[in-house]
């Protein structure tokens, strides 16, 4: 009975390969299929760097725009391939289609047997095609990069360091990030990013080479979020837990708004705060200033459930949204606005922020990449 059930199961194998295969092609899965998929993601990484004020909003724009060309070069590539090779393609898989049913049942009829408990192997293979892809596009990326004339990008050789940082490849990552450190464009977070490669590398801890890449960061922005927090880290390894509290809540006390990477801040300042007997945020933020998030919200925010903490990111865009009311010129606050919205999946209130900042874009040079920020959103909200 067993073996009639393999029959019938090889038969309807053998049909689902057939089919496609004797159709014109159009469903077979090429590069534009995946490429895409993992530059997207690399889209949401940059994003999510921004987020924690690892670069600034015009670095985000500037490696958002040069994963964007090359999704576009990619598909390019995909639609200007030759398909001479499609029919002997289609010839090799009528033959594995026919003899790997055969040549199965030989194998199982041989070593096979029902009690062998099965191997999640899909998702292994799975797992290591995506790496393999990614591995491929960074060699490809250093290629491009190696090979230009004009030593390549700064945008290329950054998103190349980010790449090879979330492979692991941590010495190829700083070698990246090196690259673009000795140029005259590198920007506060270019070397931030480096600092934080150095201290993965080292497993935490901020050795030397680290903490002159933290000096450099906060000379050219000494409001580098990244780069304060590295600095802290350093006076806490050097056993100076009162240096590090005190400038983590000075930085917190600059803001105006709610940032993601403030929730880290207040974190390590409740865990030094918890170790040292120091008292729990006691510098208001932004005193005088609009209104905005106190360091204690901040600290009550760590220890928040995810509902409250919902809640409180919610007051927080609301204390924007009123402030953008006495300040409506403000372009930078309604695209804030616009991507909290977004974040808290309010479409109306996200496309209406948009439409604020596409209004005041109107006045801006036809080059301000904020213009093509904006309608890329509004296209991707629908509005």
């Amino acid at each position: 009975m067993i073996w009639a059930t393999f029959a019938i199961l090889s038969l309807v194998a053998f049909a689902i390969v057939l089919y496609p295969v004797r159709m014109a092609g159009s469903g077979m899965l090429t590069r534009s299929d995946t490429v895409p998929k993992i530059l997207a993601d690399q889209m949401q990484e940059v994003q999510r760097d921004l987020d924690r004020g690892l670069i600034s909003e015009a670095e985000a724009q500037a490696a958002q725009l040069e994963i964007k060309k090359r999704i576009l070069s990619t598909l390019r590539q995909s639609e200007s391939a030759p398909a001479n090779g499609a029919a002997g393609g289609r010839k090799g898989i009528l033959i594995a289609a026919i003899f790997a049913p055969l040549f199965a049942v030989v194998y199982y009829t041989a070593m096979g047997s029902p009690d062998i408990p099965s191997l999640a192997f899909a998702e292994r293979t799975e797992e290591r095609a995506q790496n393999a892809e990614v591995t491929e596009l960074a060699a490809r990326l250093r290629e491009r990069l190696i090979t230009d004339p004009d030593g390549g990008p700064s945008e290329g050789w950054m998103l190349l360091g980010q790449t090879y940082q979330r492979m692991g490849r941590l010495d190829e990552a700083i070698a990246a990030f090196e690259t673009v450190a000795k140029r005259p464009d590198a920007t506060s977070a270019t070397f931030s990013m480096l600092a934080e490669a150095v201290v993965i590398a080292n497993d935490g801890v901020v050795i030397p080479k680290a903490l002159r890449e933290i000096d450099r960061a906060l000379e050219l922005d000494p409001r580098n979020p990244a780069a304060t927090y590295f600095q802290s880290l350093y006076f806490l390894q050097r056993e100076q837990p009162r240096k590090a509290y005190e400038l983590l809540l000075s930085r917190l006390d600059e803001e105006e708004t709610f940032a993601p990477w403030m929730e880290v801040y207040a974190q390590q300042i409740n865990r030094i705060a918890a170790e040292e007997g120091l008292p729990a945020f006691q510098t208001p933020m932004a005193r005088g200033r609009q209104p905005g998030p106190s360091a204690a919200d901040v600290a009550a925010a760590a220890d928040m459930t995810d509902e409250d903490r919902a809640d409180f990111i919610r007051s927080m865009v609301s204390r924007l949204a009123a402030r953008l009311e006495d300040d409506p010129e403000d372009l930078d606050g309604w695209m804030r606005l616009a991507n909290a919205y977004s974040v808290l999946q309010e479409r109306n209130l996200a496309i209406e922020a948009y439409r604020k900042a596409q209004a005041l874009l109107e006045e801006m040079p036809s080059d301000d990449p904020r213009r093509a920020v904006v309608r890329e959103a509004l296209e991707q909200l629908g509005g």
